[in-house]
Order: structure tokens, then C-alpha cells, then sequence
């Protein structure tokens, strides 16, 4: 690949490999149009031989006269791979390597493939086997040393068991996250195990019971970062140090309150009760543990995930939401953004997709790289945003410090957007992180979403 700023990362996923080849081969085609060279339907140069590869997977055409017969080649790629009735079907078994590339005969035949088979009758759908591995070694090693910590404190085994737990909370958000979306990732008849495994695991993780059901999918999809949402960043300049500590600081101390109240405003007062219960409920359970049972191992074993946790959801969902439209800041395109990353997709189940997800809250992760591969049309129209190279949490970073140069660097541009230069890139970022007033909230969304005198 050309012109990518950054050398790919050779842990891609193999969606996020194709997705990437296949924009940088429309910037090919968009800049050579763009330059007068005759090209057929924005197709691929006739006589050019090209191949989008992964680890021996394969696009090819010999001569392709049209770049939409490669599209449709990968998009069937991709399709095949989900699929479990296709002969190149593959299941995720584990974040961190694909299964394809076992390659030893022994593990396959008498661990990797047998695993695999039972772990495809326990969980909802195939692909997901991953989840069950991941519950496997929760339970294996987080739940036991807890239990121990309360038995016999150490302060070694205590900054260890942090420091493991501070590994598991980015793959666990995100299974949860499709547990909430899908309600539940087991196979149905499993279904007791499946609804009370997050009681267990949640307060481990830093995550308070039900919490992450009734914000993210009873509220924040509901308002989709508009002026009413509360975890909305568009009252904020979302590069300044300031506004983000404000941000944190209501959802750190505020949420438990701000959330029943909403769902009453919005006349939902089964909800309110529901989400103000199940807080207030975690938090007695907490204040129990620590005074009566080991005020010691209650905070390194609850209190200081719960406090890492309301920290990182705030960081991420501020990087997914930092880059608003000043034109159509209510359309999903252009008030969230897309990462082909490694941390993002590769170890918690696609959350770089993060507008694909908006546009279908009930899309399963491993549909996302296929469904913006179908829409990207769309997504060039609409301006959207997608970067490579970067997580939510350095995106965040990277804005707090200004560092709009690099943001740009990490650009995948699209559409109209290769034409601009790196600077004009970086001014275009820049201009997308300008918190709306309360008479552009007016403007934009309606005077009943302004907080107007």
C-alpha cells in the first residue's frame, strides 16, 4: 500500500487489512480522476494485476476493468468468512492470534479443533466462540483471586490482581457490550447462566450492575450525542483539558443521579427505578464489603476498577464523539468515527466501527467491517471521519494536546477529503472539535434541546 502515512501494523485483523487496501485503492482511483486519467467507472488501471492479501487470503482479479467487481469480491470475502455454512468459515477463538494461523498439527487436531467444535454449541452465534474463551479464563483467574484477596491480603497479590484486571476491562466493556445490544451472548438454553454471569463479573470489572445496560442502550443510543444526552460532548470543546475534566466529573459524581432523573423527564419512570435501584444497590453492596467483610481488599478488588472504569468510559466515548459536524451534527456519519486499529478491533470485538455501529445498534461485531465496506460510498459522501493507527484512548490524548498534525497523519481520507493537504487535514479536525453554543444547539437541534434564558 501507498500513501498511508503509517506502515500497517502486521496485527491487523483480516477485515481491517481488506477495509484498508480497499480505501487506499479508491484514493488511487479518486486522485487519478481527480487528475484527468481516463479510468472506467473509477475502476482499477485495465492491465494492472492487484490482490488484496492477509495471511494467504486472497482477492484477485487479473485485469479488473472495474473497482466494484473487487468490492463486491471482498465484500463476498468477508461474507464468507461470518458465514458458517461456507467452506472458509472461520470462528474468533482468541483476540490475540486468528486460528488460521495454528499451524501446529498436534494442537490443532487434539485442542484448537475440538474447542472450537463445543465452544460453537454454548455460544449464540458461531463466530463467537471468543467470548466463551474469555469468560473461561475470567472465571479461571479473576474470580479466584478475588475471592483469595478477601481470604488473605497481600499487597503484591493486590497490585497484581489490578494490573490483570486493568488488562480484562477493555475485552470485557466490549463483550458486555454486545451481551446489552443482543441481550446475551450464550446459547438461549443457557440462558440463567448467561443473565447471571455479569452480576459476578460487572463489579470485578469496575462496572456497576445494569449501569452499562440503562446508559448506553435505554439512553445514550436513544439520543445519539444530542444536546440531551448525557454523555454528550457537544457542549464541550472537546480539545481543551478544562471541558474534559468537566465532562468526567458529571459522570463520575453525577451519573447515579442524572440518569433516573432523565428517564423521568422522559416519563419512563420504570426505567428510573430500575437504573437508580440497581446503583444504589452496588454501592450498598460496596459500603457492606468495606466495612464488614476487608475495607483493604473491597478497594483493590472493587473500588479502584469501579474508579479506572468511570475514567475509561468517559476517555472513550469522548475520542468516539470528539469530531462533530458543524453542518449535520445530528447525523451518525459525522458525529462519530470509524478506527481500523489494532487495539480497537483485534481484542475488543470491532469497537473501532464505532459510527457503523450507530447506524445499527443490533449489527453483530464481525458484520462491521462488511457493512462500511458496503456503505463506504456513503460514508465519502457524508464526510465521514475514519483513522488508522490509533485508539480511542491516544485520540483523546492526542486532542488534549492539540496535536492535530498527527491526528491527520492517521487520517484515512475519503472522498473529497484527498484532496487536502496534510495542514488543511488538521484545520478540518480542528474545526470539527468546536463546542456548540446554546443558540447553535437551537439552530441545529431545535430550540426545545437549547438551554435558552
Amino acid at each position: 500500500m501507498t500513501d498511508l502515512y503509517f506502515k500497517l501494523d502486521q496485527a491487523l485483523t483480516v477485515p481491517d487489512r481488506l477495509v484498508l487496501e480497499t480505501l487506499q485503492r479508491d484514493r488511487e482511483q479518486y486522485q487519478k480522476a481527480s487528475d484527468g486519467f481516463p479510468i472506467q467507472q473509477a475502476g482499477i488501471p485495465t492491465g494492472r494485476k492487484s490482490s488484496v492479501v492477509n495471511r494467504g487470503r486472497r482477492v484477485d482479479s487479473a485485469s479488473p476493468q472495474d473497482a466494484l467487481d473487487r468490492d463486491h469480491q471482498t465484500i463476498e470475502l468477508l461474507r464468507s468468512l461470518n458465514d458458517p455454512g461456507s467452506s472458509i468459515f472461520e470462528p474468533t477463538v482468541f483476540a490475540s492470534v486468528d486460528t488460521s494461523d495454528i499451524k501446529s498439527p498436534f494442537l490443532r487436531k487434539w485442542m484448537i479443533d475440538p474447542y472450537t467444535r463445543w465452544g460453537r454449541r454454548i455460544v449464540r452465534v458461531d463466530t463467537d466462540v471468543v467470548m466463551l474463551t474469555h469468560l473461561i479464563i475470567y472465571f479461571a483467574t479473576s474470580v479466584p483471586s478475588a475471592i483469595y484477596l478477601f481470604y488473605s491480603f497481600r499487597w503484591w497479590h493486590g497490585l497484581l490482581h489490578l494490573a490483570m484486571q486493568g488488562y480484562y476491562m477493555g475485552p470485557y466493556t466490549l463483550l458486555m457490550h454486545q451481551h446489552i445490544h443482543m441481550r446475551g451472548v450464550l446459547n438461549k438454553r443457557l440462558g440463567p447462566v448467561d443473565h447471571t454471569f455479569p452480576y459476578i463479573l460487572d463489579p470485578l470489572m469496575g462496572h456497576t450492575w445494569n449501569s452499562y445496560f440503562f446508559h448506553h442502550v435505554k439512553h445514550h443510543h436513544i439520543e445519539g450525542n444530542g444536546p440531551n444526552d448525557l454523555s454528550s460532548t457537544v457542549r464541550y470543546q472537546r480539545d481543551d483539558v478544562w471541558h474534559f475534566l468537566q465532562y468526567v466529573g458529571r459522570f463520575y459524581f453525577l451519573v447515579w443521579f442524572d440518569l433516573p432523573r432523565y428517564f423521568i423527564q422522559r416519563k419512563k419512570p420504570g426505567l428510573a427505578i430500575k437504573a437508580g435501584g440497581c446503583e444504589i444497590a452496588n454501592y450498598a453492596f460496596l459500603l457492606f464489603m468495606f466495612t464488614r467483610i476487608n475495607a483493604t481488599a473491597t478497594t483493590f478488588v472493587f473500588l479502584i476498577p469501579l474508579l479506572f472504569m468511570r475514567l475509561a468510559l468517559m476517555v472513550g466515548n469522548w475520542g468516539q464523539h470528539a469530531f462533530v459536524d458543524e453542518l449535520k451534527p445530528d447525523s451518525d456519519f459525522r458525529s462519530s468515527i470509524t478506527l481500523v486499529d489494532v487495539p480497537s478491533n483485534r481484542h475488543c470485538y470491532n469497537d473501532g466501527y464505532h459510527t457503523s455501529h450507530h447506524l445499527n445498534p443490533l449489527r453483530h461485531w464481525r458484520d462491521h467491517p462488511m457493512a462500511f465496506l458496503k456503505q463506504k460510498k456513503q460514508y465519502a459522501d457524508e464526510h465521514a471521519l475514519v483513522f488508522y493507527n490509533i485508539d480511542y484512548f491516544m485520540l483523546t490524548i492526542t486532542l488534549l494536546t492539540k496535536n492535530y498534525m498527527h491526528l491527520a497523519r492517521c487520517l484515512v481520507p475519503m472522498g473529497e477529503q484527498t484532496e487536502m493537504t496534510m495542514e488543511e487535514r488538521a484545520e478540518m479536525l480542528r474545526s470539527k472539535t468546536k463546542r456548540f453554543t446554546e443558540e447553535d444547539i437551537a439552530e441545529k437541534w431545535g430550540k426545545q434541546y437549547a438551554r435558552l434564558s
